[in-house]
């Protein structure tokens, strides 16, 4: 596969994800780190970026908006906060950019928001970015054909660090969808995201989500295929950030070249 190289600019440089996406950028030789962005009004505007993440001196200082950093970058990598992410749709969109998004718990009018740019921004739009969980999407899809209208409940539970914001995750949330998709189902109408009293019994057709936030848990999402005398899980954990980091480096140089679309980790590692 040709590698492409790509100029990436970085959302939240100061944060934990924006530090490991600096690690990710340098260490891909076909990516050039093009700029970091702090929060306007930070005490870390001008700081070297190399510094601010544990890579040395690099050279290049933190900016305060996109605007700053404007000509020198081609692809920005947002893992940010919804309302943030549409804005910097938006800058991309007049400024001919492209956007690799990891950004979760968009909600529907978000979402919407977000297709309305798929015919002006190229952008790589994923919950994960991580390789191996994207390839558990696949697992699940093949688990569901086999075994979902079987008599199997289907469970996704997932775990994360005590700082994460939304839940469901994001990745919870595409594993459920790709097994009711999978199914014929919607997450709308059957997925139960609560069970709390007396709530009866499960139904035939029901996907559960269970949620933990613990601790410095990276990632950990099972998708359990239970019936009488028999369980199957597709487990996927994650022990690092540089997983996500170095997904998300790829999707930029992959998005790089493309046209304006709405892409996700599925078609840039061709299992779309």
């Amino acid at each position: 596969m040709t590698r492409i190289a790509a100029r990436i600019a970085i959302m939240g440089v100061a944060g934990r994800m924006g530090r490991t996406l600096v690690a990710a950028v340098e260490q891909d030789p076909d990516a050039t780190l093009a700029g970091g962005i702090v929060e306007p009004g930070s005490s870390l505007v001008g700081a070297d970026i190399g510094e601010l993440a544990g890579q040395g001196r690099l050279g290049i200082s933190t900016a305060e908006s996109l605007a700053d950093i404007v000509d020198d970058f081609d692809v920005l990598i947002d893992f940010t906060t919804p309302q943030v992410t549409l804005a910097n749709l938006a800058f991309c969109s007049a400024h001919d950019k492209r956007i690799v998004i990891g950004t979760t718990g968009l909600n529907d009018d978000q979402l919407a928001e977000l297709d309305g740019y798929q015919d002006r921004v190229p952008m790589v739009f994923a919950p994960n970015m991580s390789v191996g969980v994207n390839l558990t999407l696949k697992l699940l899809e093949t688990a569901a054909k086999a075994l979902g209208d079987e008599g199997y409940d289907i469970e996704v539970i997932e775990a994360h660090h005590r700082h994460k914001v939304d839940a469901p995750s994001g990745t919870a949330l595409k594993m459920g969808e790709v097994v009711a998709d999978t199914l014929g189902r919607t997450l709308k109408e059957d997925g139960v995201f609560a069970r709390e009293g007396q709530c009866g019994p499960r139904t035939d057709k029901e996907i559960g989500f269970a949620t933990v936030r613990a601790g410095d848990i990276v990632g950990e999402h099972t998708v359990m295929f239970a019936t009488e005398g028999e369980r199957i899980e597709i487990t996927h954990k994650a022990s690092s950030r540089m997983t996500f980091a170095k997904g998300a480096v790829r999707a930029a140089r992959w998005v790089a070249s493309r046209e304006a679309g709405r892409y996700d980790m599925q078609d840039v590692l061709g299992l779309a």
